[in-house]
């Protein structure tokens, strides 16, 4: 495995963690505030570490300014699957949330295919098959009954949508980078889409009573700013500059595992052992993604 390679790879497993903190505080916000002011405010505090970050290596050279459509292009696909996030978790569940996610790197694969005419060996689709059938196993939390009663509600359906969008990002990342560092062509993306939802949500920004908003909506909005924006944003243009899109969305496997180590964290009890066989099989398809770099 190339250096490169190897570095994306640690960049995926630290987003499919801080991914996972972001359903855990979504689904308590998600009534509390609309998707269109929540992601607002996150995306201009995102943009301004971001940017923050960029000056302090040097600003952005004048070649990143050139076609400043791919920033649109990315930035609206981006923004567009938060705002669903957002919008599908006021009513479902976040481990219904969690399942529907686990269907991105499949569709990334498609996209990936389709765009960049990247081709899967098929060590890689035993790995998305292994880690998706890991991820549903912790996800009903080896309850196989709990799986075939499984109900696609509103809000897995709007989620689902988002989830598309996400797919579809990935491999143009790729494909519209020029050159530009990860943290510039992130901060390109980040500040795009904050202006773009600052005019798609005025009228939600300015109805929002913000003074009086419960502590755990800003405590989601700054989580989700700083690093499910921020760092997310940042690791999967660095990941996707140097993985497949399907490796990189390979990664969302882990996600379900990581939300329970959230739960557990804010209290929730302890999973079944049984699930633990899960986690094993996403740890399984991983490995023969590390070990293919074909």
């Amino acid at each position: 495995m190339t250096p490169e390679a190897r570095s994306g790879h640690v960049a995926m497993l630290a987003f499919s963690m801080l991914v996972a903190g972001s359903f855990a505080l979504g689904v308590l916000a998600a009534n509390d505030i609309t998707p269109l002011a929540l992601n607002t405010v996150r995306f201009w505090i995102a943009a301004a570490i971001i940017g923050a970050l960029v000056l302090m290596r040097g600003g952005v050279p004048r070649a990143a300014l050139d076609a400043p459509w791919r920033y649109v292009v990315l930035a609206s696909i981006f923004t567009f699957y938060f705002v669903m996030m957002f919008e599908g978790l006021k009513t479902a569940p976040s481990v219904s949330a969690a399942a529907v996610f686990t269907l991105t790197p499949v569709m990334a694969a498609g996209f990936g295919w389709l765009l960049l005419g990247q081709r899967m060996h098929r060590r890689i689709k035993l790995a998305l098959a292994i880690g998706a059938i890991g991820a549903l196993w912790v996800i009903f939390r080896a309850d196989v009954a709990a799986l075939l009663r499984f109900e696609v509600g509103r809000g897995e359906m709007i989620y689902f949508i988002g989830c598309v969008s996400h797919a579809l990002y990935t491999p143009l990342v790729r494909k519209l980078n020029r050159g530009e560092s990860a943290l510039v062509f992130a901060f390109g993306t980040l500040l795009t889409g904050a202006v773009i939802l600052t005019l798609v949500g005025w009228s939600d920004l300015s109805s929002t009573d913000w003074a009086h908003l419960p502590s755990v909506v800003w405590l989601t909005i700054l989580y989700t700013a700083v690093f499910a924006s921020a760092a997310t944003v940042t690791l999967l243009q660095f990941s996707a500059m140097r993985l497949p899109a399907a490796k990189v969305m390979a990664y969302t496997y882990l996600v379900p595992s990581w939300v329970i180590i959230w739960s557990i964290a804010l209290g929730a009890q302890m999973p079944p052992l049984a699930v633990l066989g899960g986690v094993a099989l996403t740890i399984i398809a991983l490995v023969l993604l590390l070990r293919d770099e074909g």
